[in-house]
């Protein structure tokens, strides 16, 4: 799968798409293979505070539970309640139907901290490593 050059990416593999003042946020195509079989998401509830490299959720899979982590801070005011129904939508389309929540940024400073894709390219090679 490519990954969208349009995105912006985090250490802990969330993608960030930025729309004016609000970020929508999801976990990366390499983060769903290394879960592998999903089994639970728990997303935070619609007017939530997400705060920038704090915990806003956590996904499981049959091997593994993950935190989810917040790359932007702000108010969450949205979240895909349909991928706690159907996980698939995450393993099939992390980048799109499979989005998490959306959050209206607070903070615009910090996306400058926010990997291009060619860097978490990079970041990705280095863990392999």
């Amino acid at each position: 799968m490519s990954r969208p050059a349009n995105l912006k990416y985090t250490r802990s593999h969330e993608w960030v798409r930025v729309e004016g003042d609000v970020a929508t946020v999801g976990i990366t195509d390499h983060a769903v293979e290394q879960l592998s079989d999903l089994a639970f998401v728990d997303l935070p509830r619609k007017g939530a505070k997400a705060e920038k490299d704090q915990r806003f959720g956590e996904i499981e899979s049959t091997k593994s539970v993950s935190d989810l982590i917040a790359p932007l801070s702000g108010e969450i005011f949205d979240v895909n309640t349909e991928v706690i129904e159907n996980l698939q939508l995450i393993s099939l389309s992390p980048f799109d139907e499979g989005w998490l929540i959306r959050v209206r940024i607070s903070n615009p400073a910090e996306l400058k901290s926010l990997l291009s894709a060619e860097d978490y390219a990079e970041q990705l090679k280095h863990e392999e490593h």
